[in-house]
């Protein structure tokens, strides 16, 4: 008899677990609520995998002898529910592939500057020769890389959703960059829940095998001991106030894991901003550990291409820098953004407001923003909250006129800067969708 496997969502990560579990042996049935892209659906049909779209059959779901879930359906959903009252054992795609690879997993996990960190660690890896993939939430979906590809190593990008459905994931190195509120909604608005949820990549690492972590992050710092026993800790700072700990100091960045040092001016650095350095601290270390020389540290630092979305330069126009930071989606990841600039900025930001607290960025947009001009829906909350912080406000929801206004505002020297800070689901897809129209808009300009 063959094991019934079902997977919830039919994106990248669903089929890529369809695909593997069907080459595993699994009689492999997919169902997903919504439409399928046309692409997936080729791939469904070419493989004779049984599919439907458009609806869940709770029966179908509940023969499972193992159901793979998207991240993105929440544990509320009334399936979910009735397959844990079930029974039904339901895990991540991560864990599901993870099975079946013996390479090395370093997983990276944090609030803000996963992607990032993520692409940045691979990017050192590949410099000092490994044979490495990069999966999680960037690019190809780990399952389908597992069944295709042979590498020694992984970089996996893992959302405290992955996480959540993963509990045998053997990490050789486990990297945990800042907690800050963020997708409170699926953790019943408990702050104390999400923090859970980060801190567990540190219960998926081998015993006496590696974990990084930002130390001067207090929702860290708090059970960082208890959850990391076990483990060899390498911890990164602000401050260089003890051995062992990498630190950024009078503009250089000094690695310290395993007692060499390293260190790196951070002009040399090719992603700016201070939470840039911190990112760079993370993979550095993880890299360094993994085996990576310093010489191919110190080259990958340089040459390293930053994320899409994530502070992406689009442009330069009459003297204007215009950046594209879809990707910022929460109100930790602007306050990196427009730290990282010292010009005066015309800040686009609006959408879906994830109950975002604003006065938390009161100084820095006193400080840093000329102008505002929102884009949403729904900007009543916005306005009122930096009407009388910033000289100029303006309000649409149309994101050419946005691009217009931002470039009637902006002089020579200026910083136009897409930075949201809420979800994009009002006037977009998502946050890829509203990055690419964003570009698209600069470049016609």
């Amino acid at each position: 008899m063959k094991r019934k496997l079902v997977i919830l969502g039919a994106g990248e990560s669903g089929i890529g677990a369809a695909l593997l579990g069907k080459a595993k042996g699994y009689e492999v049935f997919v169902s997903d609520a919504g439409s399928i892209k046309e692409q997936y659906l080729k791939e469904l049909q070419d493989n004779g995998i049984e599919f439907e779209s458009g609806k869940h059959t709770t029966e179908k779901a509940l023969q499972a002898d193992l159901v793979v879930k998207s991240p993105g359906i929440p544990e509320k959903a009334e399936l979910i529910q009735k397959l844990r009252a079930n029974g039904n054992l339901i895990i991540s795609e991560i864990e599901f592939a993870a099975q079946f690879t013996n390479a090395k997993l370093i997983g990276i996990t944090g609030t803000n500057g996963k992607t990032t960190t993520a692409m940045l660690t691979y990017h050192i890896l590949k410099t000092g020769g490994f044979n490495v993939g990069l999966a999680g939430n960037v690019g190809t979906s780990f399952a389908r890389q597992v069944l295709t590809e042979n590498f020694d190593w992984y970089v996996l990008e893992l959302s405290s959703f992955q996480l959540d459905d993963s509990y045998e994931l053997k990490l050789e190195i486990g990297v945990l960059l800042n907690i800050t509120p963020d997708h409170l909604d699926r953790y019943d608005n408990d702050f104390q829940k999400y923090i859970a949820s980060k801190m567990r990549i540190f219960h998926l690492v081998h015993l006496g095998r590696h974990a990084v972590y930002w130390q001067d992050d207090t929702q860290i710092g708090e059970g960082i001991a208890k959850a990391t026993y076990g483990l060899n800790a390498h911890p990164f700072s602000l401050s260089g106030d003890a051995a062992e700990i990498t630190y950024i100091q009078n503009d250089r960045l000094f690695y310290v894991p395993n007692g060499i040092e390293v260190s790196a001016p951070r002009a040399d650095i090719s992603i700016k901003g201070l939470h840039n350095a911190l990112n760079a601290a993370a993979a550095g270390n993880a890299a360094l550990v993994a085996g990576v020389s310093p010489e191919a540290l110190l080259e990958a630092l340089k040459t390293f291409k930053g994320a899409e979305h994530r502070l992406e330069p689009v442009r330069e126009l009459d003297g204007v820098e215009y950046i594209n930071d879809s990707k910022a989606t929460n109100l930790d990841s602007v306050k990196y953004a427009l730290d990282a600039f010292d010009s005066p900025i015309v800040w686009i930001a609006g959408g879906v407001d994830k109950g975002n607290e604003y006065s938390l960025v009161n100084q820095l947009v006193q400080d840093k923003v000329k102008a505002l001009i929102c884009l949403g829906k729904d900007n009543s909350k916005l306005i009122t909250s930096f009407e009388n912080l910033v000289p100029t406000v303006k309000s649409t929801d149309d994101l050419i006129q946005a691009v217009r206004w931002a470039k009637e505002l902006a002089e020579p020297g200026d910083v136009v800067l897409l930075s949201p800070a809420c979800a994009s689901f009002d006037l977009f897809q998502n946050y890829v969708d509203r990055g690419k129209q964003f570009k698209k808009a600069v470049l016609d300009l």
